[in-house]
């Protein structure tokens, strides 16, 4: 089963999406978690459309943090520090790009980790990750070369790797993140919680003979192509 996860690292939603993701990876080893860019707001241009003026994004995306902070399991976004920050809401641009280049240095592990980081910068630290040297301890911390990074940061190729999943997410109809593709045809929708992003998993994979490997309790338990559990 492949599982293509769009978000993008200013999406409020996607971080506590991201922390189900990372335990249905744990729940279903064999599941495959592939991570696609999906730019709210690419540049300053498209924050200030959205919100009238860029500084008024910030007063208005705060509001979607208090909603966001209800659905994180964890409550871990720090609201009223993000209000006392100087700087303006980040775009997307720049962590995309980080993230996009630690994938094509080190692979989707790299490209999670930095993400996640990313997220945790803005959403709990306070952060702006529209900031070189911020995204830089990031980049070093995970242990990628920075003259390799810096190198692949704003080519064609990181470029185009992010088109190429914004055209995807056409493609499949996708209006907005976090948003949940799976084997190409099924989808889930927005930040749902984890007993429904397993229910659908299970469900999807038994009714498509689709073989599935659960760790739980201790045990763990495979879906045969015939939609049989058998468990050890």
């Amino acid at each position: 089963m492949k599982i293509e996860f769009f978000h993008d690292v200013i999406c409020s939603f996607c971080f506590p999406m991201s922390y189900r993701m990372r335990q249905i990876k744990e729940r279903y080893p064999n599941v495959e978690i592939i991570h696609r860019s999906f730019a709210l707001a690419w540049e300053s241009k498209d924050l200030a459309q959205q919100f009238g003026t860029r500084d008024n994004a910030k007063i208005e995306i705060l509001k979607h943090w208090e909603h966001a902070n209800e659905n994180d399991d964890l409550h871990r976004f720090n609201i009223s520090g993000m209000k006392d920050t100087p700087f303006q809401f980040p775009t997307s641009k720049p962590g995309l790009l980080a993230a996009a280049v630690a994938k094509e240095i080190a692979g989707d592990e790299a490209y999670w980790n930095v993400f996640d980081k990313l997220q945790e910068k803005l959403f709990v630290e306070n952060k702006n990750i529209e900031d070189p040297e911020v995204i830089k301890e990031i980049i070093q911390k995970e242990g990628i070369d920075i003259a390799t990074f810096e190198e692949l940061f704003n080519s064609e190729k990181t470029i185009e790797a992010i088109n190429n999943d914004l055209k995807l997410a056409q493609n499949y109809n996708i209006h907005g993140a976090p948003f949940l593709v799976i084997n190409g045809k099924y989808g889930i929708n927005g930040a749902q919680s984890l007993e429904v992003i397993q229910e659908t998993i299970e469900k999807i994979a038994e009714q498509d003979h689709e073989p599935l490997i659960l760790v739980e309790n201790g045990s763990t338990c495979s879906l045969d192509a015939n939609g049989t559990w058998v468990c050890e």
